[in-house]
């Protein structure tokens, strides 16, 4: 298995600014063709690396309400649920967890009404504790700088390096850590498959 090279990184970037450039457009930056570039950005979704090409709303040039940060204390063990119902939401645009199990997130509501946000979104007797801050201004600029490929194998949970396999079963991809990994998923998947054929 291949790790991220520069010109993955550049091509990364290159829609990161922009989503809808073409694969000439960036070709002519890489120095590649577009079928080429093509492929690496088939791989990079293989990967799980691109999940998506997605449109980015200036919220600030409409009128739908006010753009707050929220930070939630929550109980024990809710970080994980409530996160995913607060991902859910429209009025949310992004949501992160913390190390220490706190849900963050921005989002734009109507009149500044959090709390009928909270109470139709995620279940109330887990959230301890809450702050808003209004918001002024937000900016998202994710990069990809000298990123490396982190993922996890399908059988062990451990790194996948570059030495690692990857395989494909019925139209999913998996990535494995070792030849061994591989082969004990395969064999379970196969023992799954004709158990739920038979």
């Amino acid at each position: 298995m291949r790790d991220l090279d520069d010109t993955d990184r550049t091509i990364l970037g290159l829609l990161l600014d922009d989503a809808r450039r073409s694969w000439r457009d960036i070709a002519d930056v890489v120095d590649l063709s577009p079928p080429a570039v093509a492929d690496r950005v088939e791989r990079l979704e293989d990967l799980g690396v691109i999940r998506g090409f997605t449109l980015d709303v200036d919220r600030s040039k409409l009128r739908e309400g006010a753009p707050v940060l929220v930070t939630l204390n929550v109980a024990p063990r809710a970080a994980s649920a409530v996160a995913d119902s607060l991902g859910d939401a429209d009025a949310v645009e992004h949501v992160f967890t913390t190390a220490e199990e706190r849900v963050v997130f921005t989002a734009t509501v109507p009149d500044g009404d959090v709390l009928s946000l909270l109470d139709s979104t995620v279940a109330m007797e887990d959230v301890r504790d809450y702050e808003v801050s209004l918001l002024s201004d937000r900016s998202w600029n994710p990069s990809v700088a000298e990123a490396e490929l982190a993922l996890t194998c399908d059988e062990c949970g451990n790194t996948v390096t570059p030495e690692g396999e990857t395989r494909e079963l019925d139209g999913e991809t998996y990535h494995f850590c070792c030849e061994s990994c591989e082969a004990s998923f395969v064999e379970m998947y196969e023992e799954l498959r004709e158990g739920a054929e038979g």
